[in-house]
């Protein structure tokens, strides 16, 4: 089996898992044969471009998501501006702490193709358990990633609830370091209500060791900000 077919297979899995459909499930939507997507998933066979948008339609996901992710793939690079932080990036990772549960969110980033000079498309995969399936996550968006000479925009859709809007700003992305700070603005659905909440961006996946919660934490010069601007800024 080529790394291909078997990456493309890989992502049918764990897709078809996320979504709680069996093969003889998907099998019946896709006019396709048990044993035939068993094949497709253990990457034994090629598929077909008409079958992989199939796929995709019967999964509720973007077909980009079923690709293979070649770890050799160009990542960001643009012309017009200079984000050091994220040149080359084709895959960083963010951290918020939820106070609602009291646990770390761990999220990935995979940058998918350019689509402008300055802007590329993303898929953002927002508190996964495991990081070899970190697409079977809590909460999958789609969208884009926009750099300026002083600021990172990201712009995002959640993909089962498209009523929430995501977005993060990460400022002086031109300047190279570990990590960045971001201000992160989305929709909660526990209670449902917007909401705002600093987050960390790194270019290498934590390992669980780092002690970043406190920093995560809306501290008291947080709130000594939040009083005198009546905003809470993310410096």
């Amino acid at each position: 089996m080529s790394a291909i077919t078997e990456g493309v297979g890989h992502n049918i899995r764990v897709y078809r898992k996320k979504t709680g459909l069996t093969l003889t499930e998907l099998s019946a939507i896709v006019y396709k044969s048990k044993s035939t997507l068993s094949k497709y998933e253990k990457g034994e066979v090629s598929i077909d471009i008409e079958t992989l948008y199939e796929l995709a339609d019967a999964l509720h996901i973007h077909v980009e998501q079923l690709l293979y992710t070649n770890p050799a793939r160009v990542g960001i690079e643009t012309a017009d501006s200079h984000p050091a932080f994220f040149s080359g990036v084709k895959q960083f990772y963010s951290y918020l702490f939820d106070g609602r549960t009291g646990k770390l969110m761990s999220s990935v980033f995979d940058v998918l193709s350019q689509s402008d000079n300055n802007q590329f498309k993303i898929m953002m995969y927002m508190n996964y358990k495991d990081f070899s399936t970190y697409q079977n996550c809590e909460t999958t968006y789609y969208g884009f990633i926009e750099h300026y000479d002083s600021i990172t925009n990201i712009m995002l859709t959640n993909q089962n609830s498209p009523i929430e809007k995501a977005s993060a700003q990460i400022l002086a992305s031109y300047l190279d370091s570990d990590s960045k700070w971001g201000l992160w603005n989305g929709l909660s659905s526990r209670p449902l209500m917007p909401i705002a909440a600093k987050m960390l961006f790194t270019k290498a996946r934590l390992n669980g060791n780092e002690d970043i919660i406190e920093e995560l934490k809306i501290s008291k010069n947080d709130i000594r900000l939040l009083k005198l601007y009546n905003m809470l800024p993310v410096i």
